[in-house]
């Protein structure tokens, strides 16, 4: 079939040629028979002019018919655009537990979870992890509609946490869920992090996530409006509860009413500042009973640069209910008292983070950042969390923009009501390069 083709392609060309040559000697035989040699060869000059000029203008006629078919094409095409990104991070930890023994899947070894520090029984020493876990893609696509407007996705996933994996043989685990979610004029819907929460003022880690014991930190589905420097979300309600006396957390997923956010940014040349409000219900029903408890909670959130390059950011919260949204969870929104009605939890947490930049591959950041949680003891029993502190101090490398390596000094300690005190050292190396 391609030589067919190719031997009438051919065939094609020879004709054309052919019939070019044949109207050049038709227009040319009659000036030669009606005038003198002089005036026929100035004649035939002529002529042939003309008609190169003719074909001249037919290619160029042609070229511009192509370019525009190219054209049309390309701008079909550029209503849809995809782009594919990550990065691939290694991290290695050593770290010391003051108290208790800690399982080999809890999510501590892969990260800082405040409430996870073990406290109590004897302590554990030298644990070394080495993983890729952290390693994230994503997928980004931009829509131009036919009414103007622009539809844009966004799809990422890592692997951290267990289960789904092991370190026996493959070091294979399963891909997880960060977010997904699309953007139509002022509108998201999806998951993404939540409204409450500033992404702007997290400071800079070689964990996977720095100060997790003094920020708001939560990502879930949503559906959020910005409107110029405001933003409204309606956001996945989800309520954890301490049992009367203490006890294993109770996770209800008995709400009727989504949270809500309202949230101000506010951004200058130095940087920015963030106020947000979180509004809620808690709710909780076993069967017999049917509970809810109103919660609120605010923050205060942002980063000052200075013109040396340094810059300073700080978090702080506080509220009734806010559970899930601080510290990991360390502490639930509510407890439950002796006839079954939910009391929510009081909380207050703070990060300060100071960056300095060395010169324009070094920097390192010193962090401070802790919770502290006003349980009542006598609903709670004393087992609880009382309060996590930590800091660290890390020193960061980047021979290109896209690589990074670092190094990284982490200590936490965990109290309870009941006076019992757990703490962790982790020493924390890392290898970045994004994509």
């Amino acid at each position: 079939m391609k030589t067919a083709t190719k031997t009438y392609r051919h065939a094609t060309t020879t004709i054309s040629k052919t019939a070019k040559i044949l109207a050049v000697s038709l227009a040319i035989i009659p000036l030669l028979m009606t005038t003198s040699p002089v005036q026929a060869e100035e004649s035939v000059d002529e002529r042939i002019n003309q008609l190169e000029a003719q074909i001249k203008a037919l290619r160029i006629a042609q070229q511009e018919q192509k370019n525009k078919q190219t054209q049309n094409s390309t701008a079909k095409d550029s209503k849809h655009t995809y782009q594919f990104g990550g990065f691939i991070k290694a991290t290695a930890t050593l770290s010391d537990y003051s108290d208790g023994d800690l399982d080999a899947n809890s999510g501590l070894r892969d990260f800082y979870i405040p409430g996870a520090i073990p406290v109590g029984g004897e302590g554990e020493a030298g644990d070394f992890d080495f993983s890729a876990k952290e390693t994230r893609i994503n997928f980004k696509s931009t829509h131009l509609l036919d009414n103007g407007k622009t539809v844009k996705t966004y799809l990422e996933m890592d692997f951290l946490l267990p289960p789904g994996g092991n370190e026996r043989v493959s070091n294979s685990y399963n891909p997880r869920l960060r977010h997904a979610f699309f953007t139509y004029d002022n509108w998201l819907f999806g998951q993404t992090w939540s409204t409450f929460q500033d992404v702007g003022a997290l400071p800079e880690s070689v964990d996977f996530l720095a100060a997790p014991d003094g920020i708001v930190f939560d990502r879930q589905p949503q559906v959020r409006y910005t409107s110029g420097a405001w933003q409204f979300s309606l956001e996945n309600p989800e309520t954890t509860i301490t049992p009367f006396g203490g006890g294993g957390r109770i996770v209800t997923d008995d709400n009727s009413t989504p949270d809500f956010v309202l949230r101000y940014n506010y951004k200058a040349d130095w940087g920015h500042i963030s106020a947000a409000a979180l509004l809620r219900s808690l709710a909780y029903n076993n069967g017999s009973s049917d509970e809810s408890e109103s919660a609120a909670g605010f923050s205060l959130t942002g980063k000052y640069a200075f013109s040396n390059g340094d810059n300073i950011k700080f978090n702080y919260a506080s509220g009734s209910g806010l559970g899930r949204y601080v510290a990991l969870n360390t502490s639930n929104g509510a407890v439950l008292n002796a006839t079954g009605e939910l009391n929510a939890i009081d909380s207050n947490l703070y990060a300060i983070a100071y960056q300095h930049k060395w010169n324009s591959q070094w920097r390192s950041n010193l962090i401070v950042s802790g919770t502290s949680v006003d349980n009542d003891t006598q609903l709670t029993g004393t087992s609880v969390t009382e309060s996590v502190n930590s800091y660290q101090l890390n020193l960061l490398y980047s021979p290109t923009a896209k690589m990074t390596i670092g190094v990284g000094y982490l200590d936490a300690t965990r109290e309870l009501e009941n006076g019992q005190e757990g703490k962790m050292d982790r020493l924390i190396f890392t290898a970045k390069y994004g994509f």
